[in-house]
């Protein structure tokens, strides 16, 4: 909890901090990588800081959980700590690496806001950053006990077994432990990180989900490559389209991720969109073979069924389940197919089904996707804390509320 001087400091100059956070964000990436360039290549996404993705989304956290302080102040948001805990996890972070981000941050907001902070602005903006920072390094630790790894060792040496074209755009590669141990225990709808070496002599790291079942003793995952167009092309996933063959080694994380079943007997929906049905293929698998009988709703929209990525698991695996139904959407249609039904033109639209009470959703897709669903959930009656969502990259949807 914010000490009452702080409170009250933080309050009154959250305005001032809040309209120049993306400034202060930027500035202080640009010190960081000045003064440690190996973390601009080995560790950051290269892809999200050209687009300035990851400043905004580290501009949402800071403003939400310093509002969050002073609007509420004998709650934390648990929720969203959680969430970028399990991907620094993932990454291997530690605890040292804060007083580094402390450093450059600091010197960031002097430089912007300039006279306006006053040793009492900075003493309190200070234990902001402290209680957030200490409370992400509390989560990462046991998340780190959780896999029985020392802080920062989630890194091992994994074989590809084997590669599979899904369609155009995704890969799926399945592989094992090099060293022959058995695969780290995850739960359905996590991720791994995957560490690639690049032309440029950069480990540039990215997020996959695991799309097998738990219970399996190989670990699978796919791959959409991100083509040039709205953005830039995305080096990694190119890379491993490219050049990861059945043989090759890589290094591979221990899974990581709050995007989970908590093993109720709720009713279920599972919304995604394009290759955000990854993590929902596991929570099928799992569900399956844990005997859930309440009803799960599978949704689903892409650009085609050819587009669709695992299509045929996805509507395979939502089979297996006692009671699940699945309905698609596609921008183009399936020549000969009707457009009802299972698969349907157009975006994803809930108006025509039925959620039961006391349905939890999960939603993994594009952020605009994303509070599409979550909007006409909310008017259905779902409970917002019943609705719980993954990004692929920097959380935006702090930095866009």
């Amino acid at each position: 909890m914010l000490s009452e001087t702080s409170t009250a400091t933080v309050r009154a100059t959250l305005p001032a901090v809040g309209a120049a956070v993306g400034d202060i964000a930027d500035l202080f990436y640009r010190k960081l990588f000045d003064a440690h360039p190996k973390l601009l290549r080995d560790l950051f996404n290269r892809g999200n800081q050209a687009s300035g993705t990851q400043r905004q989304a580290l501009a949402g956290s800071i403003a939400a959980f310093a509002t969050q302080l002073v609007e509420h102040p004998d709650t934390r948001p648990d929720v969203m700590l959680g969430r970028i805990a399990n991907k620094h996890a993932s990454l291997g972070v530690t605890a040292p690496q804060y007083e580094i981000v402390h450093t450059h941050l600091f010197a960031a907001i002097a430089e912007v806001l300039g006279d306006a902070v006053t040793p009492e602005a900075a003493a309190a903006w200070d234990e902001v950053y402290w209680l957030m920072a200490n409370a992400l390094i509390a989560i990462e630790e046991r998340l780190y006990a959780q896999q029985g790894v020392a802080a920062g060792d989630v890194w091992h040496e994994w074989t590809v077994d084997s590669r599979t074209e899904d369609t155009p755009d995704v890969a799926s590669f399945r592989i094992s432990p090099a060293d022959g141990a058995p695969a780290p225990a995850f739960r359905a709808g996590q991720y791994v990180s995957v560490q690639v070496e690049l032309p440029d002599g950069a480990r540039q790291i990215r997020q996959y989900s695991l799309t097998g079942s738990p219970s399996s003793a190989l670990r699978s995952f796919s791959v959409k490559r991100v083509r040039g167009g709205d953005g830039p092309e995305g080096e990694v996933s190119t890379h491993l389209h490219a050049h990861l063959r059945a043989g090759d080694r890589l290094r591979v994380s221990a899974p990581y991720g709050d995007l989970v079943l908590d093993g109720t007997d709720a009713p279920l929906l599972l919304a995604s969109a394009g290759i955000g049905c990854t993590p929902f293929l596991s929570m099928l698998e799992h569900l399956a073979a844990q005997g859930h009988t309440s009803p799960v709703t599978v949704v689903h929209g892409d650009r085609s069924p050819a587009a669709h990525a695992l299509r045929a698991d996805h509507l395979a695996l939502t089979g297996k389940l006692a009671d699940a139904t699945a309905h698609f959407w596609y921008g183009t249609p399936e020549p000969g197919r009707p457009a009802h039904g299972t698969h349907r033109t157009g975006q994803v639209d809930l108006s025509g089904l039925t959620v039961a009470p006391g349905t939890r959703a999960y939603l993994c897709g594009p952020l605009p996707f994303m509070r599409a669903v979550r909007t006409q959930l909310l008017g259905k009656g779902v409970a917002a804390a019943d609705i719980h969502y993954e990004v692929f990259g920097p959380d935006l949807w702090l930095a866009q509320d």
